[in-house]
């Protein structure tokens, strides 16, 4: 009998777990042939998410959970549920129901057939979603795919199923900054997309504001690609050849006319243009040199202050 491992992030779920405590327990009732374990992970809520994870802990005897010192972020949530997860094949599975419970039957399915390593679920359109949130989603899925080795379907979502050996894999890149979807396309295996449609938080708020989401894809564009580098090294070659022209533009003028060089205003212009040019190269060389200062820190993941289980790994 071949063993499931669901991996639930929650940060702040207290009112979509019962739910989803419904959703999934009839998705195991039906699955017969497996045995699951459920991996919640809170991720430092400040509500009562704690509380209703112990009380589906004591109901269902897979369920096993481990809660965090803090809120370290859904990567670090992810990680930690991939480094304690002991099934042959693993799944990731938001809490607010926008994971449909009901595909994991198909999904396992898939999976059995052994022509794929994963099952990754996207989304065929984005329904309830502001549209400006929608198209610079889909910019950035373009975007990261022209600049980067990571290959990311538009409308993925971190709802997939693995099998054991890809999990090993995502494990031991420890990287600190990470960013799964991107880490998922780089490692490889064999994908199966799983395509349906969005379907909206069973209830409560998103957690990913736009500025949140802005931040997160400047992370995953920053994690797997230099491109920001190579441009910035492009914009300062440009900007010096520019200067070159005018510095023998006035020489030659004054060298020919005699007159003083006129335009104060216009060379204030320049200097505030070229100053922010400056400014914006040596933001983006600080990302990258931030990254990096984090990553030699070599802090931790995740710090567990709970869990349910001596075999929880409490730092990782």
């Amino acid at each position: 009998m071949k063993k499931i491992s669901l991996i639930v992030p929650c940060y702040n779920e207290e009112t979509c777990l019962p739910a989803f405590d419904r959703e999934i327990s009839k998705v195991v009732e039906g699955m017969q042939g497996y045995e699951f374990e459920i991996l919640y992970v809170n991720d430092g809520s400040k509500d009562n998410t704690l509380k209703e994870i112990r009380q589906i802990s004591e109901r269902r005897g897979y369920v096993r959970y481990l809660s965090f010192s803090r809120n370290f972020g859904k990567e670090a949530a992810m990680y930690a549920g991939f480094c304690n997860a002991t099934g042959d094949y693993v799944a990731v599975m938001d809490a607010d129901l926008q994971d449909p419970p009901g595909l994991l039957p198909d999904m396992v399915k898939i999976l059995e057939e052994g022509e794929y390593d994963s099952v990754a679920t996207r989304r065929v359109n984005r329904a309830g979603e502001p549209p400006i949130r929608s198209f610079f989603a889909k910019m950035f899925y373009k975007l990261i795919n022209k600049i980067s080795d990571a290959d990311i379907v538009d409308g993925a979502r971190d709802y997939r199923l693995m099998k054991r050996e890809m999990v090993d894999v995502i494990v031991a890149m420890g990287e600190r900054n990470r960013f799964s979807k991107g880490i998922f396309g780089w490692i490889g295996f064999r994908t199966y997309w799983y395509a349906f449609e969005n379907v909206e938080r069973a209830a409560g708020e998103t957690k990913w504001s736009f500025w949140k989401l802005l931040k997160y894809s400047i992370d995953g564009i920053v994690s797997f690609s230099q491109a920001p580098l190579n441009i910035a090294s492009w914009i300062g070659v440009l900007c010096t050849g520019i200067s070159a022209i005018a510095i023998i533009f006035i020489i030659v003028r004054k060298l020919i006319f005699g007159d003083d060089v006129q335009g104060w205003a216009s060379n204030m212009c320049v200097m505030i243009f070229i100053g922010g040019v400056q400014l914006f190269c040596l933001g983006v060389i600080g990302q990258y040199l931030g990254k990096t200062y984090a990553e030699t820190k070599k802090r931790p993941h995740y710090i567990v202050s709970e869990c349910s289980d001596s075999q929880i790994k409490k730092i990782g």
